[in-house]
């Protein structure tokens, strides 16, 4: 059966990616038959017609996708309401049920324009060879029927501003259901939130990462680069218990007695979730077995507010090394140097295969510069045993970042890696450069092109 499927205008990228990680979750398949061709393009409106096996599946994706603002039983659709009062016709069968005795109201929406109230009761009206016979109920309807017209963003063609009617497409059908996991980005809203920092991620990014995650109930989930917790939070509120570290303890901790991850977790009732939390380099981490984790989501420091380190000396001149002088009494603090982006994310999904179970996935956000991204950029980070679900793009202008998913697709054992990438990037054959190597230069460069540096 097909539904209607109306979107919030954020994020479009983000929509199937996140639709089928909770079909696949639930154990359902959703079918883009009418966007076999053109869903890139599709993906751009607010409206797609999807098919359900059943209408269990649409409240299922309605309670837990962040994207969707409701999903409506699919009567008809067309460029015209001649074409459109034609397929509802046909469409009899489905709602002829109602006809008898059913209380229900009528909704009339435009997007990205305003109808007037004088036309929407004329369009209303255009629908009374529907024959309804039950009460006109306005606050609790039995049925909600939804007129939906689709207006081209920005002006007319000829410059000026829309007309009423002038919409380029227009499509009916019966309320399902409305989206209620929206109202969870105000649950996490970071500025309501009682411990955060200046590289938090937002609330309904947090959201979207968990849902890629397919977090739910009883699986165990680890953030190597857990920061102040935002991907935490989401998993866990999802039912998942959460594993989390970082290098800089102080991110964790916050100036309290109590963690401030544990605080905020307190917070959202989840800190019973919070496994636990330990400061340590992922370079030099403790794991001494693999497989065992469900999911690793993260936000790895990419420079533009943080930069990534690692355990190590920077390289120091020679005429620059100052003698060692032993302090007994004062603790070790190790030396870190500059973590590369593109060296830290062919690492990570070298240790996400040896952590993870096989099915498991890997959610990370990858920044990228949007002149000189090519899609060879991710497969040059993709290694056997490890393949790409999806790949979301947040543009930013000059750049943007990526929501990669990649899934473990093996069931073999793999040994830790060495974090040798430096040397095993040398010794490949492969000479592409990705996009986002360096990334934080450039970006303190403005992206200029090396002709222009």
């Amino acid at each position: 059966m097909e539904y209607l499927f109306v979107f919030a205008q954020s994020h479009e990228e983000f929509r199937v990616p996140e639709l089928l990680s909770i079909s696949e979750l639930h154990g359902f398949s959703i079918g883009f038959d009418r966007y076999a061709n053109v869903l890139d393009k599709a993906i751009k409106r607010p409206f797609m017609i999807l098919m359900l096996d059943k209408e269990e599946h649409a409240h299922i994706l309605a309670q837990r996708c962040i994207l969707i603002k409701s999903v409506h039983e699919f009567y008809a659709e067309g460029a015209s309401y001649e074409v459109l009062h034609e397929q509802n016709s046909r469409a009899r069968p489905q709602w002829e049920r109602y006809i008898p005795d059913t209380s229900f109201k009528f909704y009339v929406l435009g997007y990205n324009f305003t109808i007037s109230q004088r036309r929407q009761r004329q369009i209303i009206e255009s629908f009374a060879y529907m024959d309804f016979l039950g009460k006109i109920e306005m606050k609790n309807p039995e049925v909600t029927l939804t007129v939906f017209e689709e207006y081209e963003s920005g002006r007319a063609p000829d410059g000026g501003l829309h007309k009423d009617g002038e919409f380029t497409r227009v499509y009916f059908g019966r309320l399902v259901v409305d989206g209620a996991a929206r109202s969870l980005m105000g649950t996490f809203d970071v500025k309501k939130r009682q411990y955060f920092g200046n590289t938090s991620m937002e609330a309904e990014i947090s959201l979207l990462m968990a849902n890629q995650t397919l977090a739910s109930p009883g699986k165990l989930i680890y953030d190597p680069f857990i920061g102040t917790g935002s991907m935490a939070y989401t998993t866990a509120y999802f039912g998942a218990f959460v594993y989390g570290s970082d290098i800089d303890g102080r991110q964790m901790r916050g100036k309290d007695k109590t963690p401030g991850i544990i605080r905020a977790a307190a917070q959202y009732g989840v800190a019973s979730r919070i496994m636990d939390l330990c400061t340590f380099d992922i370079t030099n981490h403790p794991w001494r077995c693999g497989s065992f984790f469900d999911a690793i989501i993260t936000d790895p420091p990419y420079g533009v507010r943080a930069g990534a380190k690692r355990l190590g000396r920077k390289k120091i001149r020679e005429d620059r090394l100052q003698p060692a002088i032993s302090r007994p009494n004062e603790p070790y603090i190790p030396p870190t140097k500059p973590y590369e982006l593109s060296q830290l994310v062919t690492d990570l999904v070298l240790l996400a295969r040896y952590l993870l179970r096989s099915g498991g996935r890997l959610v990370f956000f990858l920044p990228t510069v949007s002149d000189e991204y090519a899609p060879p950029d991710i497969n040059t980070v993709l290694c056997e045993g490890m393949e790409l679900v999806a790949n979301s793009l947040q543009d930013f202008g000059s750049w943007g970042r990526r929501l990669i998913t990649i899934k473990k697709t093996t069931h073999a054992d793999y040994l830790p890696p060495s974090f040798d990438s430096v040397r095993e990037t040398e010794d490949s054959k492969d000479t592409h450069i990705p996009a986002h190597k360096d990334f934080r230069e450039k970006y303190f460069q403005g992206f200029r092109r090396d002709s222009e540096r």
